[in-house]
């Protein structure tokens, strides 16, 4: 799939064709991930943040917001849910909070690890390479770091650095977590003021060169507290170049991302069911996502971790939630998966010995794949 031809599905817009992309998506899953949907308990321990970032509402930019940090105790009582309602890993998720310090993450992980068969995946933001040397060592199996966008100046548009320090390096970071053996997760917002086509493509194709074992992509909701929010207007592209915001363009992209990267991880998020609560979950399964992770913040403090307005699920029980979320994978015809829920990305990766027989065999993959896609699309017409 030329750069060209992924912009032409990005703008597709008809229904034929783009009932087309969902099953060719849901087939590539299929084949690839199977039709296990694993769960993760998605933990949201701190909303203090140390960053400027011009999108989110738990910046420093929010003054408004009552700032809240977990404790240990609280933390480990939220894993031994997951494992109590039956799921494999444990997502430990805040802003950049200079109180989580290296040797206090560590101490919970090896907590965690002690006391369940959890993985623990951490999406703690920009950590250095010896902090993060040092929490993969205590047991940490994932991180998850989105790199937003492709664009440079976009990011560093919407992303400032810490004062007196330069511009940060996701891409540099991600490739470094790859080295300290991490199943390494990243993705974008779409729709964000200023993004074009040519970057939602690049960024689709930048998933496959990253060789992403997990990617997380979810549409830009603005937040009133923020200066994005305030200049969206008079930051956007041409309107013939804009990327649009919405549901349908996340659908699009979970889709080619399963496409350009049959083997990841794929969530269908909590933006989509907070776009559509009746069955913006659901779709996202079907059109190539295998992820969910419902929220097991304790909802006393989950209303107060709102990166983006009118977040779904924020006064739903971990257990009500959780009854309701497997009949509705059972309704749609998958199955709730068991285990960890690796990535088999990665795990074909330690299997081969080595990054780049996976590699190779990854790229065989994607190219059958593709070329099964577009088969079906000439046949059709």
């Amino acid at each position: 799939m030329t750069h060209d031809e992924i912009i032409l599905q990005l703008r597709q817009q008809s229904a034929e064709r783009l009932e087309q992309l969902w099953r060719q998506a849901d087939q590539c899953r299929r084949q690839s991930v199977g039709d296990a949907v694993h769960l993760r308990g998605l933990v949201e321990l701190s909303n203090h943040c140390s960053r400027r970032c011009s999108y989110c509402g738990i910046s420093t930019h929010n003054a408004d917001l009552t700032r809240y940090r977990m404790n240990a105790d609280e933390v480990l009582q939220c894993a031994r849910d997951a494992v109590r309602l039956g799921y494999g890993t444990v997502v430990l998720q805040a802003g950049e909070d200079p109180s989580l310090t290296t040797p206090w993450v560590s101490a919970l992980i090896r907590r965690i690890k002690d006391e369940t068969p959890l993985a623990v995946t951490l999406s703690l933001g920009e950590r250095s390479d010896d902090e993060l040397a040092s929490v993969r060592e205590a047991g940490a199996d994932r991180y998850l770091l989105r790199f937003e966008t492709s664009n440079r100046a976009l990011f560093d548009r919407i992303h400032p650095p810490k004062a007196g320090q330069s511009s940060s390096d996701r891409v540099a970071i991600l490739k470094r977590m790859r080295e300290l053996g991490y199943e390494v997760g990243s993705g974008v917002m779409i729709g964000l003021p200023g993004q074009t086509w040519d970057d939602l493509a690049r960024d689709l194709e930048l998933f496959g060169e990253l060789d992403l074992d997990m990617i997380g992509v979810g549409p830009w909701l603005p937040h009133p507290q923020t200066p994005l929010a305030r200049q969206a207007a008079e930051l956007m592209a041409p309107t013939e170049q804009q990327v649009p915001n919405t549901e349908l363009m996340t659908y699009k992209v979970v889709a080619l991302a399963r496409l350009l990267c049959p083997r990841a991880n794929i969530p269908s998020t909590t933006a989509l069911a907070t776009l559509n609560q009746q069955g913006g979950r659901e779709l996202g399964l079907q059109r190539g996502a295998n992820i969910v992770m419902p929220n097991l913040t304790p909802l006393k403090y989950r209303q107060l971790y709102e990166i983006y307005p009118a977040k779904s699920c924020l006064a739903e029980e971990p257990d009500v939630f959780d009854a309701a979320l497997k009949a509705r994978i059972q309704l749609i015809g998958r199955t709730v998966g068991a285990g960890r829920g690796d990535s088999p990305n990665i795990s074909g990766r330690r299997s081969s010995g080595g990054h780049a027989d996976s590699r190779k065999d990854e790229e065989m993959y994607r190219a059958d794949t593709l070329l099964d896609a577009v088969q079906d699309q000439k046949e059709r017409g």
